[in-house]
């Protein structure tokens, strides 16, 4: 059994989505009050309260075709993502973050096409071993199902 990783949001796209997101808007920074619990795809954790946030837009497979030259056509979406205002740590986790809820693992192939899916009750794992099972698998999407909000990545070979 292989492991895979779930990828945060890369650095240097953090520092791109800090300055205006995928959908071309200034960050608007807030401090979490509340309750906390924002997924923060900057270091896939939850956010606590009195933590400095933003929620961005972010085209994942867009930013991926990109790396890769592939054009995502269709299948380009971009949506709200929570992260740190400011450069963390990044994440500090062993597993698959965000669990305990139904998630999407959302399957891709080499040319950015959706080659299926799969809802899960609680944790991923075994639905991403399934997933990269398949040779054209290239990446995987994990995401919220109450939502539709992207929560991270995983890529075969890493």
């Amino acid at each position: 059994m292989t492991t895979y990783t779930a990828r945060p949001i890369g650095p240097a796209t953090l520092k791109e989505l800090r300055t205006a997101d995928d959908a071309g808007r200034p960050m608007g920074p807030f401090v979490d009050e509340e309750e906390g619990g924002a997924p923060l795809r900057c270091c896939l954790r939850r956010s606590t309260p009195g933590e400095r946030i933003a929620l961005v837009s972010y085209a994942p497979l867009r930013r991926w075709a990109g790396e890769t030259g592939v054009d995502p056509g269709a299948y380009d979406e971009q949506g709200p993502v929570f992260l740190h205002a400011d450069p963390c740590e990044g994440p500090d986790l062993d597993g698959y973050p965000f669990t305990g809820a139904h998630r999407t693992v959302r399957r891709y192939g080499r040319d950015g096409r959706i080659l299926g899916g799969r809802l899960v009750e609680d944790g991923v794992g075994p639905a991403i071993e399934e997933a990269f099972a398949d040779p054209d698998v290239a990446l995987v999407h994990v995401r919220a199902v109450e939502y539709g909000c992207f929560l991270y990545e995983v890529r075969r070979g890493r």
